[in-house]
């Protein structure tokens, strides 16, 4: 940080500086976040996802929807077999009756990435 003279009228304008220097750091960090916790979430599914032929587990991919100068979305998603997605996780009715068994494996590395993100965040904020 740099140590000036400066006069009372230019104290505002160096403050709103040194907030918008800090602002610009933290964005940065916070972004970087935002696509490990991501990442880690495509991981995280893709391990824990029911195997038969491991095709639904490969098929996990993390795509930016929305990148501004201060403001960051991935979505975690299957490329290939989204269809399945909802009736591993929740289970499906079968045709000749009853239901069956829920893999549950996107909740809970959801919780884990949405844990991650705030350490994160945490961290680089300190």
């Amino acid at each position: 940080m740099k140590q000036s003279k400066i006069k009372v009228d230019e104290l505002a304008k160096e403050i709103m500086d040194g907030l918008q220097e800090y602002a610009d750091l933290a964005t940065e960090d916070m972004k970087k976040a935002v696509k490990k916790s991501g990442n880690a979430a495509k991981k995280d599914i893709a391990e824990n996802a029911p195997k038969r032929t491991g095709r639904y587990g490969k098929s996990w991919n993390v795509k930016t929807t929305l990148e501004t100068s201060t403001a960051m979305t991935v979505m975690v998603h299957s490329k290939t077999q989204y269809q399945l997605a909802h009736l591993l996780e929740f289970g499906h009715a079968l045709r000749q009756g009853g239901r069956t068994r829920a893999f549950p494996h996107i909740e809970p590395a959801e919780q884990r990435a949405a844990e991650m993100l705030e350490r994160e965040v945490e961290a680089a904020l300190k």
